[in-house]
């Protein structure tokens, strides 16, 4: 219908319908025996060999976790009676002992050149020596030495023993870890045998002679004790000229052997000495701010007489004493060339 002007719009409301009637649904109950309340026999014995079973089950849980905690337990801390060892105690070992193979190969690269491969000494002193590794070579002492150079052992500012560390000043090459790998390799313990590891692939390098893994010894014996009349070892080794523990002064009528260097050769290459007896090798450097010595050593490179170093123009008595029969190598330590290498018979 058209509204026509000026009157209301007509309001519409919708069509009523009638009420319509749900549809039918169908209806489920249960059984009545869903509704009983009361246990069957059968059930009742059912649960009951549940509850036992499950008991059973919670007993063999309860054991294994204690067992679990036991075990654990000796693992980490070591079983009584020294039947195992420690967890970290073995971890502690296998550190220390890949720290010693890490220094091993330090020494070689970097100090080996002055003070000999297995530490017998030459530019530098000896390392290898028990009554020096028992107090004198303390961790502690050689982490100073390796910081600040040989100017701590004995007050000399032009030591050739140059800083490593780089905690040094000026810095070395060596860091924190290197450091204590490198102390950790001379003070290794000479009962047991160390494999020579590749430094980049860190895998045992193999003797093609045996088939198996090159080793090196360590350097201390923890069980040795000086004896009781023994003298403290002095902190600068070079101590007052003399050589072989002897005095600077010769002794009276002991035979004396001249050696003199001079242009970075020995002006003799063969000496006499008699067996057992004291003699005194007079030794005068004769090179101007060139060090030199007169080593004596074995045909296989042991050292017999480790001497001092005349680090210039000077001289020094070197106080042998008594060395058995045979034939020895008078050497200098800081350059042993043909030119500084002679011959030393006693008989």
């Amino acid at each position: 219908m058209t509204d026509e002007p000026g009157r209301e719009p007509e309001q519409r409301l919708p069509a009523r319908r009638p009420p319509s009637e749900p549809l039918p649904v169908e209806r489920f109950s249960a059984p009545p025996t869903a509704h009983a309340f009361e246990l069957t026999p059968e059930r009742a014995a059912g649960i009951v060999r549940q509850s036992a079973s499950a008991r059973w089950v919670g007993l063999l849980a309860s054991i294994v976790v204690i067992l679990f905690i036991v075990i654990y337990y000796f693992y980490e801390l070591g079983a009584p009676l020294g039947l195992s060892t420690a967890r970290l105690d073995q971890q502690k070992d296998v550190q220390q002992v890949t720290a010693i193979e890490r220094g091993y190969n330090l020494y070689q690269a970097n100090c080996a050149n002055c003070h000999g491969k297995q530490g017998q000494g030459g530019i530098g002193p000896v390392l290898n020596d028990d009554s020096k590794l028992y107090l004198h070579l303390s961790p502690s002492y050689l982490r100073t030495v390796l910081t600040v150079g040989g100017r701590y052992v004995c007050g000399n500012a032009k030591s050739l023993m140059p800083i490593w560390s780089n905690a040094g000043s000026p810095p070395g090459p060596l860091n924190y870890v290197q450091i204590n790998e490198l102390i950790a390799f001379i003070r290794s313990d000479s009962g047991r045998e160390y494999e020579v590891r590749d430094p980049e692939l860190n895998e045992p390098i193999i003797d093609p002679a045996t088939g198996k893994a090159e080793t090196f010894p360590g350097w201390y014996d923890k069980d040795w004790k000086p004896s009781p009349d023994a003298t403290p070892v002095p902190a600068c080794y070079l101590g007052d000229g003399a050589g072989n523990g002897g005095t600077a002064t010769p002794p009276p009528d002991a035979p004396v052997l001249e050696v003199a260097a001079m242009g970075i050769a020995y002006d003799v290459k063969e000496l006499e000495a008699s067996a057992n007896t004291t003699f005194v090798i007079h030794f005068e450097n004769k090179d101007d701010s060139i060090p030199h010595d007169v080593d004596i050593r074995l045909s296989d490179g042991t050292v017999v007489v480790d001497s001092p170093l005349v680090t210039t123009i000077g001289d020094a008595n070197y106080v042998i004493d008594g060395l058995d029969p045979g034939t020895y190598t008078f050497i200098c330590s800081v350059h042993p060339i043909p030119a500084m290498t002679g011959t030393l018979t006693v008989k």
